[in-house]
């Protein structure tokens, strides 16, 4: 068949929608349907006329169209499989919440809440107080203050201890995080002027001393939470700083990163500073993240003084960087499993992943290995062995956890094909590639997950 002719029975549009197969299709827009025909129409048509079709036929055309709906017609944002091994994996969303605070979020947003107003007394509210007293109690802070996330908790905190004035920071603690973002940009943006010390493997006491002037406005700590420093290193101790703030009146301010708010070594892991510490050596405003360590949902956390908290809640930029209500429901929720510790390993996913235990990691591995051989038989090559995980999420980062992974190979199909395939996935799986064998590692595999991924390999590489 010639080109002319390949284009002349290209079915046309009206014709399709009278197909019983896209008819049937009463769920979805008429025109997601309508967009959907026109490309794989369009797609059909560059074909033929670039030479790169020579024969096609109507069912064809129709399983194109369908497979296009469905994809146009799904959400963009979607659950995914992380068999990566990373626990708070940013690309994959962080921190998975905890059961209680998912409940809270559809309790709260499928009808009206009591968002800004006051109970007990029948006036208008504010949205922070339904975690501000239960963080205090965690911590042991004055006051609280929660913005969108951590980045905008710093920016606010600078704005408004710190405006017009100078913010004295060690070298070795202007750290980049995610995306680019570096704390000189946010400070600069606070309107906060930057003054740099020390070098950045050492930074002493007396750098911040010669630094310090009538015009310094805060003297900030970041904590190296996403990288380190190793070797000939030295960096103030908290309590020093404190004391030097204390001395010229000057606000000490700790961007922690995480907030770890219980001691982690208890449970294996190495040590990480926690909130509490912070608070207790008398740092006057801590800020860090809602959904690292922590697991709950994005947000910036700032606690501290309540003379300092105060002067952030009546600055202007505290509007255009508070938190809606889903989030306050997702963080009351988590923040309410902490005042049990015992909950906290069991019910916050994150922690429960990062303190699992090694031989429940390699049965996890044997069963999910049994149930991909059962289907896919002699078409792979399957072995359980040891490895490591990651923290992720900008924590721990020389933390490496002993796990156990399911490790793949397919001898008619690459690697690259199968992680293709996985992506594509209708619940997309996101796996790792090392050393010419595909790793599924169980620590962050939730059980229910095991039989979508034996299936979809299945699918891939058939039994």
């Amino acid at each position: 068949m010639n080109k002319k002719e390949l284009l002349s029975y290209l079915p046309k549009v009206d014709s399709i929608l009278m197909d019983n197969r896209i008819a049937s299709l009463k769920e979805v827009s008429r025109s997601i349907i309508l967009e959907a025909i026109r490309e794989t129409i369009e797609l059909y048509r560059e074909s033929i006329l670039h030479e790169k079709l020579s024969e096609y036929s109507y069912d064809e055309i129709i399983k194109d169209i369908l497979s296009n709906i469905k994809k146009k017609n799904s959400f963009h944002l979607k659950k995914v499989v992380n068999a990566t091994g990373t626990v708070l994996h940013t690309n994959l969303g962080r921190a998975v919440l905890a059961k209680s605070a998912v409940e809270a979020v559809i309790n709260t947003s499928t009808g009206y809440n009591n968002l800004e107003f006051n109970l007990d007394e029948g006036v208008r509210g504010s949205r922070y107080c339904h975690v501000e007293e239960l963080l205090c109690k965690i911590t042991g802070s004055e006051a609280a203050l929660v913005v969108n996330n951590n980045a905008a908790a710093v920016m606010l905190v600078l704005s408004s201890l710190s405006k017009g004035r100078e913010a004295v920071v060690s070298r070795g603690q202007l750290v980049e995080i995610g995306g680019s973002f570096r704390i000189p940009a946010v400070m600069e943006l606070s309107g906060a002027k930057l003054v740099e010390v020390g070098t950045t493997n050492r930074t002493h006491l007396f750098d911040y001393e010669n630094a310090v002037s009538e015009n310094t406005g805060v003297i900030l700590r970041v904590h190296q939470s996403n990288y380190k420093i190793l070797g000939f290193t030295e960096e103030v101790n908290l309590e020093d700083l404190v004391k030097l703030g204390n001395e010229h009146d000057i606000p000490v301010v700790e961007d922690i990163g995480s907030g770890v708010l219980i001691d982690v070594t208890k449970y294996g892991l190495s040590y990480e500073p926690t909130v509490q510490n912070s608070i207790e050596q008398g740092i006057d405003v801590v800020t860090f993240s809602g959904d690292k360590m922590l697991g709950g949902p994005q947000a910036g956390i700032i606690l501290g003084k309540k003379k300092y908290i105060d002067m952030m809640k009546t600055n202007q930029l505290t509007r255009a960087l508070r938190i809606d209500k889903l989030t306050l429901a997702a963080l009351e929720a988590t923040l309410r499993i902490y005042l049990d510790e015992e909950r906290v390993i069991k019910e916050i996913p994150g922690m429960a992943m990062l303190t699992k235990d090694i031989l429940e990691l390699k049965r996890d591995a044997q069963r999910l290995s049994r149930m991909i051989k059962n289907l896919l038989g002699n078409n792979v090559n399957l072995e359980v062995i040891r490895d490591f995980s990651q923290v992720g999420g900008g924590a721990m980062p020389l933390e490496n956890l002993e796990t156990y992974v399911v490790s793949i190979n397919a001898p008619n199909i690459s690697l690259d094909k199968i992680e293709y395939d996985l992506r594509k996935n209708e619940i997309p799986i996101i796996t790792r590639i090392s050393k010419d064998r595909m790793l599924f590692d169980v620590r962050t595999i939730f059980p229910e997950e095991y039989k979508i991924i034996s299936q979809a390999l299945y699918r891939i590489i058939g039994g």
